[in-house]
């Protein structure tokens, strides 16, 4: 595709940053210096493809709620409309993940009644496909509101079909289906991604492990452990069964628990160390010459957004790993929330404030700008839970209740409603100001060559407001809309007055701001 940029210069968008010093004591002495961070619109990385959520586990159960509830929920979750004053109405998922339960609603092993699942497979191997009927109106809203990306994934194989007949393991150690199993565990999958596609909605892509480095000897949840030579040998199978069906649908492996088991063994030496394993072709569980498996390899942010060292030296080796597969591969964040005890804030306790929104913000960029991740998923996009795992909470009422946003929902949606899917990351710098400060502002920048859109997204993770102005050389005061979410009422991806390029732009302390101009 012919870029835009065809100017014999470089196009550079500056941001002048006007940076205001105060003196120790309150008097009016006030110095202001220009700094000026650049957008190399020409220097480009990696294609961002989409930004999701999932519908585990209170979709089940919203799903269906009374119409007005569930609506206004997918509206905050899907919808790229706007209201009268150009606020949007939501953050704009680009893709969708549909859990493929394993049945355990049937059951009452896992304790929490919204952990459970319920599956299509019966015990006489037909399908009930009336069930999941809350997260099947979820996949259909999706749909309605243009999300044309979906993911169908999997925490355990059908109790039908696992070793303990349950949707949990026994003893950790081995994959909770037995080998003689494998083939009915493809063909169950493929029956899934079938029948919805004869009801309309494609699954681009199957995962079907989760967290194989987990025991998941707990009734907490569905999960089952593999070694990695448990999923080579289910993916060979599920491969072929896919082929012989004729399904498009893509393999997406592995859904890593933690980001490291990427590119070393760890503590998990059968679990770990998974692009080698799957994409070297000198590897006996190379998997990269497999038709249906997509050239991703995917793992979870959990445990590695803190310390800010371990953060940022994680995903520099992630990105190393990738970059030297001889199987060209891209990386995916494929689910995160805040989990456990972070350096700055612990995952237990409900909170809707910009200090979720702030720390999950600043992942995001580091996920983009030194992992360089393609795509970026949330996890559980609605909860029930005193917790920081929802974009929105909702009442822990299995027939009604009340919903909740977050600033959580929104700083993301700086990102999801605005990077649009086909967006270039391109590379930003400045000689004078840091634009990669895990305390002050994080800057990075996407172009759309379809749409000529140039997107700016600042974190700002400082107290004091800065004001940015823009400039794009080559180009006389190019219009910025800026879309600010901050803890101030009302501040939810709120548009600001167009501006042009004479004008500042003020980053208010403690926010994600979006910038969005078009370059003819």
């Amino acid at each position: 595709m012919q870029s835009f940029f065809t100017h014999s210069g470089r196009w550079r968008l500056a941001l002048v940053v006007l940076l205001t010093a105060c003196s120790r004591n309150d008097s009016a002495t006030v110095t202001t210096e220009a700094r000026v961070v650049t957008v190399h619109v020409d220097d480009r990385r990696q294609i961002i493809h989409n930004f999701g959520g999932s519908d585990a586990w209170a979709c089940q159960f919203v799903g269906q709620w009374p119409d007005d509830k569930r609506q206004q929920v997918a509206d905050w979750l899907f919808s790229m409309d706007e209201d009268a004053n150009g606020k949007p109405r939501g953050i704009g998922l680009s893709l969708w993940r549909f859990n493929i339960g394993a049945g355990s609603a049937a059951q009452n092993n896992i304790g929490d009644e919204w952990r459970r699942t319920e599956g299509f497979l019966n015990t006489d191997g037909s399908y009930t496909w009336t069930r999941q009927a809350g997260q099947q109106w979820f996949l259909e809203a999706a749909r309605q509101h243009g999300v044309d990306r979906f993911v169908a994934f999997v925490n355990s194989p059908p109790v039908q079909l696992t070793r303990n007949g349950k949707a949990y393991s026994d003893n950790g150690e081995q994959a909770n289906i037995l080998p003689a199993r494998y083939g009915d565990y493809a063909v169950f999958l493929a029956t899934v991604v079938k029948h919805f596609r004869d009801q309309g909605t494609t699954f681009n892509y199957l995962s079907p492990f989760n967290e194989p480095q987990w025991d998941w000897t707990g009734n907490g949840q569905e999960g089952s452990p593999y070694t990695n030579q448990e999923i080579y040998d289910i993916t060979r199978k599920l491969d072929s069964v896919l082929i012989a069906e004729g399904l498009a649908v893509k393999i997406q492996l592995a859904e890593a628990g933690k980001i490291n088991y990427l590119y070393e063994a760890a503590d998990k030496p059968t679990r770990g160390n998974q692009v080698d394993d799957f994409f070297s072709p000198t590897s006996p569980r190379y998997v990269g010459n497999m038709k249906s498996v997509d050239k991703v390899i995917s793992a979870h942010s959990y445990f590695t957004s803190a310390p800010m060292d371990q953060m940022l030296s994680v995903r520099k080796a992630v990105d190393a790993k990738v970059k030297a597969s001889p199987t060209p591969l891209e990386f995916w964040q494929s689910e995160y929330c805040v989990l456990g005890e972070q350096e700055e804030i612990p995952g237990p306790g409900k909170d809707r404030s910009m200090a979720t929104a702030l720390y999950v913000a600043r992942l995001v960029h580091h996920d983009l700008t030194v992992a360089n991740a393609s795509a970026w998923h949330w996890w559980t996009s609605l909860s029930a839970y005193d917790y920081k795992d929802g974009l929105i909470y909702v009442e822990k009422n299995k027939a009604n209740g009340t919903v909740e946003d977050t600033k959580l929902l929104w700083a993301l949606g700086n990102f999801s409603r605005f990077v649009r899917p086909g967006s270039v990351r391109v590379v930003v710098s400045s000689a004078d100001v840091a634009i990669d400060n895990v305390q002050g502002l994080l800057v990075s920048a996407y172009v759309h060559d379809d749409t000529h859109k140039l997107i700016t997204v600042v974190v700002n993770y400082g107290r004091d407001e800065v004001p940015l102005q823009l400039s794009v050389e080559g180009h006389a005061d190019v219009p910025v809309i800026a879309y600010v979410t901050s803890a101030d009422a009302g501040d939810d991806l709120k548009p600001q007055p167009v501006q042009d390029g004479h004008e500042p732009v003020t980053i208010p302390g403690r926010s994600v701001v979006t910038l969005v101009s078009t370059l003819e």
